[in-house]
């Protein structure tokens, strides 16, 4: 592992690794290149090639209209606290250190969070250093606040809920850079975070060529089916002509 300075706001044992696996640009690049919409695409995929690996907005919603990013996870997990939040408020001890994974970030990661509900695990002074560290947004099982300033930096995230309640003084962080859930899926770091206004897919880092090589593929193939659409070719002949999958034909 490089030499790094850290916070100490978590003890060494509680980070995986200090540097996350090395992605290709160019994989990146061809996954932003395949356009809108990229979440349903890659779930696409991913059910193809057998991995849950989908959640939608539903679940998670991206805290403004217009978010989209791709790029590699960096994962901290949330716990909640044993002790009174009032305590811990009167004694200005905050357990969280989310300031420790930015400390780590590099160019393009995704901050991915198991955290914990009803109050915010990430804020909008949290966020700016994130995004100063070269962070692009975060996903968050959990709870978040400062939307506005979040939207003035262009710091998108995804959550299960937005709150003012401070997640200092009720929840802390046990781990980062271990392999996280979000929302019943399992994030390791490094995946590849793909989120948009539909929904989020996490790309298994060894799988990442592969699965942009298939979406290449029905991407093409979608494409052509919406020039047929746009050429006027009839319904029945649009569902005879071969896309990206094969329909079932009926007895």
């Amino acid at each position: 592992m490089s030499e790094r300075r850290l916070t100490g706001k978590i003890s060494s044992s509680g980070i995986g690794c200090l540097d996350l696996p090395e992605i290709d640009p160019t994989i990146i690049e061809g996954f932003k290149a395949l356009g809108p919409d990229l979440s349903s695409l890659i779930s696409d995929v991913l059910d193809e090639m057998g991995y849950a690996k989908s959640v939608g907005a539903s679940v998670l919603r991206p805290i403004y209209p217009g978010a989209a990013i791709v790029g590699r996870a960096l994962t901290l997990h949330n716990i909640v606290q044993d002790k009174s939040p009032y305590k811990g408020a009167s004694e200005k001890i905050s357990r969280l250190a989310e300031i420790e994974a930015h400390n780590l970030a590099r160019e393009g990661d995704v901050l991915v969070i198991q955290g914990v509900s009803g109050v915010s695990n990430i804020g909008g002074i949290s966020a700016t250093i994130g995004k100063r560290q070269g962070e692009i947004g975060a996903i968050v099982d959990g709870g978040v606040r400062d939307v506005s300033e979040c939207r003035n930096i262009d710091y998108p995230m995804w959550s299960r809920d937005v709150t003012p309640l401070t997640g200092k003084w009720r929840i802390q962080t046990v781990q980062i850079n271990f392999p996280v859930e979000i929302a019943g899926v399992q994030v390791m770091p490094g995946d590849i975070v793909i989120a948009d206004e539909t929904g989020i897919c996490f790309v298994p880092h060894a799988k990442a060529q592969a699965v942009l090589d298939r979406a290449r593929e029905i991407h093409a193939a979608e494409s052509r089916r919406q020039d047929d659409i746009a050429a006027g070719v009839a319904v029945p002949d649009l569902a005879n002509r071969a896309g990206s999958f094969t329909m079932p034909k009926q007895d």
